[in-house]
């Protein structure tokens, strides 16, 4: 190598030197990623992988407050990623309707991470918020991070039985919480047991495509099993399929008729997996001052990252937004 780079101009030796260099630390994220996955077993492995994500500040550090991915509008266009993600909030919130809410209405955030969105939703439309995650260590990062006089609580709490009183929120709320839940039956009955009649319900998701629209591919079989088993998921739903789990839920309602509108918001997210990558290369020093770990964990995540991309870009994943209103 140094006498080939005797030979080169020194821009062109730094380049090679460089790209030498990123090439050995992807190499080095692939083999880590290849020698240890983070499946689904239970519950607690949920809890597990997201208390490592959040004691170890990376995400946090590269993502800032939210941890979803984010809105670039339709069509989508550049923006910073951290503005994307809030921009997403806004998004969901004026597409669910929420917006259409009084000040002051109760609502519950499924799956609330480190409190980005509850904190968006109590501060900017003044609702009073419970944020809920399976993660004790989500749920004191969220505490921690919550100003003093914002009407906003955070507990531990598992999804598929909320300790919560059957109607006891006018709005329910869950962002990228799905893909973790073993039944989606019973997700998509908690969701809305403890919604009040007349409440409104949004939700968004990581999608698979309906099997009976097209069945997977050998080779997306293969990417489908690697999104499984690396970041603790039993299951896809298909937009359709879950869906179906809301309209057929036992709490659907007095008339049993509940009315769930959907779209998919793949385009407009699109960009963010790449930015989830990019990210590590625009602030640099968050990554180096958490130390080398910090560098291994997030070449760990880059293949799963990039594998996302392509699941979403060819349309075996698609990113589903729901909204109803619980009928009286």
């Amino acid at each position: 190598m140094p006498a080939i780079l005797s030979t080169l101009p020194p821009l062109a030796g730094i380049l090679l030197v460089a790209g030498a260099v990123l090439a050995g630390l992807l190499l080095i994220g692939l083999l880590l990623w290849l020698r240890r996955d983070r499946a689904f077993h239970s519950t607690a492995s949920v809890a597990d992988a997201y208390d490592r994500w959040t004691d170890d500040q990376l995400l946090e550090r590269l993502w800032g407050e939210h941890v979803h991915l984010g809105h670039y509008g339709s069509p989508p266009r550049h923006r910073d990623f951290r503005q994307a993600k809030a921009d997403f909030v806004h998004e969901l919130v004026r597409w669910s309707g929420l917006d259409q809410l009084p000040r002051g209405s109760r609502v519950l955030d499924v799956g609330c991470g480190i409190g980005g969105s509850a904190r968006i939703l109590a501060r900017d439309y003044g609702f009073d918020v419970l944020g809920i995650s399976i993660s004790p260590g989500q749920i004191a990062r969220a505490k921690a991070l919550t100003p003093s006089g914002l009407s906003c609580d955070f507990a531990v709490m598992d999804a598929l039985a909320l300790d919560l009183p059957d109607a006891n929120f006018d709005a329910v709320w869950t962002v990228e919480a799905g893909p973790h839940m073993p039944d989606k039956q019973r997700f998509a009955d908690e969701l809305l047991r403890v919604l009040r009649p007349g409440g409104v319900l949004a939700v968004a998701d990581w999608n698979r495509r309906d099997p009976a629209v097209k069945p997977l591919s050998w080779l997306e079989r293969r990417v489908m099993h690697q999104l499984l088993v690396q970041w603790a998921h039993p299951e896809f739903a298909s937009i359709a399929g879950f869906r179906r789990n809301l309209e057929q839920s036992r709490h659907a309602g007095a008339s049993q008729q509940l009315l769930v509108d959907t779209a998919d918001w793949s385009r407009e997210t699109l960009p963010s997996w790449i930015d989830s990558i990019l990210e590590g290369i625009r602030r640099p020093v968050a990554v180096l001052t958490l130390g080398p770990r910090a560098l291994l964990l997030g070449l760990r995540e880059t293949p799963t990252l990039l594998l996302m991309h392509w699941g979403f870009a060819r349309g075996m994943m698609q990113f589903g937004v729901f909204r109803a209103r619980k009928t009286l």
